[in-house]
């Protein structure tokens, strides 16, 4: 068992407690556990579920000597991880990454007062305009383009957000920006190859250290490059198919087994994966099968994976939005895909940029493509949807329609 492990354990329990997201920040610490830590004596090679139940026996003890007022959940701040007597562990813990800092610097053990949530059939108004307050959160490919506006808006929004990128250059760029302009520490840059398995275990074994957990997956990573089924190269198509398909399975691989672990402490928190697929995933796409069918084929997966990690409290969906034409993507003068189409002659008749996007805006209803804006709004109707998974939600301004 990794310390991460402990760590997203150690979230569990305090998601359970309170039903509000936290942050745990785990270090190496062998001087002596501060009196107020949440004492854990745990055996790294036992198993998740007896760990599990090691951190719930020793909250129960640390409780006894920590009471709260009547109607409040006391909380510890920090839990130590021992054996034998000596500490090998630090898990600090509060409400975001910052508040654990400042813990950390001012070197205050004091217990976290919480206030029980309260159960009501009516909608909460405040939760819903809340859905991502605190929530940690993972996009891939977030340093540009789409994933670049899903990490902005979700930093708005209150969360926490790694930007997971091949491009760690770019990502650092990106979250400096974000974190200077929220004037928090809202968004932080790792790097990964999706369609790497060691990459990508890597990037939740980060995740699970610094943060404690997850919330909210948001699988955003994907390339096209447009050909005709006859011409196209078959490395082309596999290098298509690597990240958009197959890249996607990679990711939910690992940020399954971490939801599962924190699923283990906190069994009626719900968490997502999110896969953004396409208007492609639901029609085809001429000249494009690489792309359709990696999207045709993630569109299974989430279906399938949804029915498997149901169990653990995750819930496995698709936003599949329409052409975003302002995006670069689109745009890009060189390589976006106006320029593609047009030199493919996938538009018939079109001879100019502007021909082609006139074609793409009059498929659809609305007469524009889509935005960040409309995707992530996608994205919140699903996190904050707790009866549905397995779903493809469109979000193409008419386009495609429900059947």
């Amino acid at each position: 068992m990794k310390y991460g492990t402990i760590a997203v354990l150690v979230r569990g329990l305090c998601i359970n407690l309170a039903e509000k997201p936290y942050a745990v920040f785990f270090e190496k610490y062998e001087k002596e556990a501060p009196n107020t830590a949440m004492k854990l004596e745990i055996n790294l090679n036992d198993s998740e579920e007896a760990a599990a139940d090691v951190i719930r026996n020793s909250y129960e003890t640390w409780k006894k000597n920590n009471p709260a007022a009547k109607g409040k959940i006391a909380l510890p701040s920090c839990a130590a991880l021992t054996s034998n007597g000596k500490t090998k562990a630090l898990f600090r813990i509060d409400s975001d990454y910052d508040s654990v800092q400042k813990r950390r610097t001012e070197k205050d053990y004091s217990p976290i007062i919480e206030t029980p949530s309260e159960k009501d059939a009516v909608i909460n108004t405040a939760e819903r305009a809340n859905v991502v307050k605190n929530k940690i959160a993972l996009v891939t490919g977030g340093a540009q383009g789409i994933g670049e506006e899903i990490v902005r808006n979700l930093a708005a929004a209150g969360a926490f957000v790694f930007i997971a990128d091949l491009n760690l250059e770019g990502a650092e760029i990106l979250a400096k920006h974000i974190n200077d302009n929220e004037k928090r520490t809202a968004a932080l840059a790792v790097k990964v190859n999706v369609s790497d398995e060691e990459s990508a275990e890597e990037l939740f074994n980060t995740v699970a250290e610094i943060t404690g957990g997850l919330d909210l997956c948001v699988s955003n990573a994907g390339v096209l490059k447009a050909g005709s089924v006859l011409e196209q190269k078959l490395s082309d198509f596999k290098f298509v198919t690597d990240i958009n398909y197959t890249g996607f399975f990679v990711i939910c691989k690992f940020a399954g087994r971490l939801l599962r672990t924190q699923h283990r402490a906190a069994p009626l928190w719900k968490t997502d994966i999110v896969q953004v697929n396409s208007k492609s995933g639901l029609e085809g796409s001429n000249k494009n099968g690489a792309y359709a069918g990696g999207k045709f084929g993630g569109l299974g997966l989430v279906a399938s994976f949804a029915m498997e990690l149901v169990e653990y409290g995750i819930k496995v969906n698709a936003v599949c939005p329409g052409n975003f034409l302002d995006g670069p993507l689109w745009s890009d003068p060189e390589k976006g895909l106006f320029v593609q189409y047009l030199r493919t002659g996938k538009v018939p008749g079109a001879k100019s940029i502007a021909d082609v996007r006139a074609f793409y805006e009059s498929k659809v209803p609305m007469k524009r493509g889509c935005s960040g804006k409309d995707l992530v709004r996608a994205i919140y109707y699903i996190v904050e949807q707790e009866y549905e998974t397995g779903q493809a939600v469109p979000v193409t301004g008419g386009q495609i329609m429900l059947h």
